[in-house]
């Protein structure tokens, strides 16, 4: 028997309530989201909103909170366990999902964009017709109810290129070296810390090559982050570097020509 009674602060605070499948799920102004995961004998009940309490039985109680990014379609969720075991894992659209049940179960969830892992959190990224009050209850309780589930976050490993194959010569060993570390020590945390992350992708004749991934992805200042703040740090450490340059995978590449090839034939009939 689990109970969550009211009285002061806590279940008063509560603005909605929103009955899933097996997940009770309510939000405070916090931006904290309480999810009860229950049987359909409770479902009933926990539609329900009582000031002064509510008691359910048989439930798990799993909290998840919300931050909100610098890219305002992104939104940043914290189930407070782990989550990718090492760096970082990033879905850019379904397709690739077919390595993590988690990943597909949030690509079900109209108005979802793209999905990506950090250690301890999950960034979501929105179409931008759907809003977030609409979107936020509906990830969290598909977050419980995976959680509840025991199924593995990941059924194969993924290959996360964080440093890519670039020409390096024998004389930049040491450059490269010092630009993974200062990336990963001094500019990764920073970007994670804001629902993203930045993968190295080569060096080449003084520009350094990275690919934003996560919320830093359509960010509207994603550009000047590039340009102000890692071009920046990167050349007052390093001085072989001469400037720094956002990439794109070949597969990223074909996805953006195909839908603008979409979105051509649907705009000329």
């Amino acid at each position: 028997m689990a109970a969550a009674r009211g009285g002061g602060r806590g279940l008063e605070l509560l603005l909605r309530g929103w009955a899933r499948g097996r997940s009770f799920f309510v939000c405070n102004p916090r931006c904290v989201c309480f999810a009860f995961s229950s049987t359909s004998r409770y479902r009933e009940k926990a539609r329900l909103l009582i000031p002064s309490g509510v008691q359910l039985a048989s439930v798990r109680f799993m909290a998840i909170q919300t931050q909100d990014t610098p890219n305002p379609n992104s939104l940043k969720f914290l189930p407070r366990c782990q989550v990718a075991e090492s760096g970082s894992i990033d879905f850019p659209n379904v397709s690739t999902a077919h390595c993590s049940p988690l990943a597909q179960q949030l690509f079900q969830i109209e108005g979802v964009k793209s999905v990506f892992f950090g250690r301890d959190f999950i960034t979501i990224t929105k179409q931008n017709e759907i809003e977030w009050k609409d979107l936020r209850p509906r990830v969290s309780a598909a977050l419980v109810d995976f959680f509840a589930s025991g199924l593995p976050i990941m059924t194969e490993e993924v290959s996360q290129a964080d440093s890519a194959q670039s020409q390096d010569g024998e004389e930049d060993d040491e450059v490269v070296a010092m630009i993974k570390e200062l990336l990963d020590t001094r500019i990764r945390p920073i970007v994670q810390e804001d629902g993203g992350d930045i993968v190295y992708k080569g060096f080449e004749n003084g520009i350094v090559k990275l690919k934003l991934v996560g919320s830093c992805t359509g960010c509207p200042s994603s550009i000047v982050t590039l340009k102000s703040g890692i071009q920046n740090m990167l050349q007052f450490y390093i001085p072989e570097v001469d400037g720094v340059e956002q990439v794109q995978d070949e597969v990223d590449e074909a996805n953006i020509t195909a839908l603008s090839e979409l979105e051509k034939r649907l705009k000329d009939p």
